[in-house]
């Protein structure tokens, strides 16, 4: 987890400015704030890094994929492709738009494939909601061309790709609108937090206002604005910008770190016959906060993922048995149990959910291994770790 790995002074000091004036709300209270926007100003820094032309923070990870998904006009009805490995969030905000999720097969990247896709549309499609998942971008040349040729709007959920790029662009601009999550587990966090950028005035300006109980923001009197549209509260506080701006000012050195130890891992692990790495396009727009590898079966992934457990190696991950981020453990979406009536019970499910046919995604998590990089690992710990894992792996392939 490298944000959480560099809290520091630079933190303190942006959490105190805000106590200090005691203003924790993010809009108006100008005679309060003493000359300081935290919101403001991790806003402006991500558009700096991304090159977006518009960003706006919001409370969570997931509160930033439900404004794409509003300022991008899904909602209710609309077909939205999904892919089957990803955290839920994903799948409950195409849920609680009122529209309808459908899944596609990912491939090797880790993320949706063109052809899953192609294979998943319907004349009902409206969008393919895109995860850049562990860190690193989708096959971004076959899947723009592919929503361009349909006509189909992408959006990308970024939540755990801030800082990947694909051939020099950020993910989240490749679509109408993108997102990134600030959450505990981030490569930079606010506690809790999101954010979504847009290269469109009119998206950005959307997202702005549905994230808000639709307020205008325009003039300086917050109880006289306009409301052009419904909202609601995906506000983020003062504080967790506060947070959140301190660790994007470190973004780029976090990602240097990051780098620097996952090809001194893959590296260990290139040798060991077997062993093969996640398909990227672009690796030098890698975030490396994974390193991924693929073994030749899902019972030798399982065995080594074992094996690195008895042996108390932290940081390994097996998504095919993880209980949120794989759809094999998905059983409350599978029956629909929500705590009150959802779009998707009056409108039926546009497949059975309960019997879905995803093979080249049941092979590919089957035989994953994520193994999650810190930035603040010394040279020692990053050696022995890499001999350990290149051990392991090489004993449970010989046997």
């Amino acid at each position: 987890m490298p944000g959480t790995e560099f809290f520091g002074e630079e933190e303190r000091k942006e959490v105190n400015e805000v106590l200090d004036t005691t203003c924790l709300f993010r809009y108006n209270h100008d005679e309060l704030r003493q000359g300081h926007w935290k919101a403001k100003a991790l806003e402006a820094e991500v558009a700096k890094f991304t090159g977006a032309n518009y960003a706006h923070a919001v409370s969570s990870g997931s509160a930033a994929v439900a404004c794409a998904l509003a300022a991008s006009g899904i909602g209710y009805g609309d077909e939205v492709i999904v892919p089957p490995f990803t955290f839920l969030a994903t799948i409950e905000a195409v849920l609680y738009a009122g529209a309808l999720p459908v899944f596609a097969e990912i491939d090797e990247t880790l993320c949706l494939s063109a052809k899953g896709i192609a294979e998943a549309i319907t004349d009902k499609t409206k969008a393919v909601l895109l995860v850049h998942m562990c860190g690193a971008a989708a096959d971004m040349d076959g899947i723009t061309k592919l929503c361009n040729d349909k006509g189909i709007k992408l959006v990308e959920d970024a939540g755990q790709a801030l800082g990947a790029f694909y051939k020099g662009k950020s993910v989240g601009l490749f679509g109408t609108a993108g997102a990134f999550s600030f959450d505990f587990f981030k490569i930079t966090t606010a506690g809790e937090g999101g954010l979504f950028i847009t290269n469109d005035k009119d998206t950005y300006t959307k997202a702005d206002t549905f994230s808000d109980h639709g307020h205008s923001h325009i003039g300086d009197s917050r109880g006289m604005e306009q409301h052009p549209f419904l909202g609601f509260n995906f506000r983020i506080s003062e504080l967790h910008a506060a947070v959140g701006l301190a660790q994007a000012r470190r973004l780029g050195k976090i990602i240097n770190l990051n780098k620097k130890n996952k090809k001194y891992l893959k590296d260990q692990l290139r040798s060991v016959e077997g062993v093969t790495f996640r398909r990227m396009d672009d690796e030098a727009g890698d975030s490396a906060t994974f390193l991924n590898f693929f073994l030749p079966t899902a019972e030798l992934a399982q065995k080594v993922v074992a094996r690195l457990a008895e042996e108390g190696i932290g940081g390994a991950n097996y998504w095919y048995t993880n209980m949120y981020h794989f759809i094999n453990q998905w059983d409350h979406l599978k029956e629909l149990r929500s705590a009150a009536p959802l779009a998707i019970h009056a409108l039926g499910t546009p497949q059975d959910y309960s019997k879905l046919e995803l093979p080249k995604s049941q092979e590919v998590v089957g035989r994953l291994i994520s193994f999650g990089i810190r930035a603040t690992w010394g040279q020692e710990e990053v050696e022995k770790l890499g001999a350990d894992l290149k051990r392991i792996t090489e004993e449970v392939l010989a046997s």
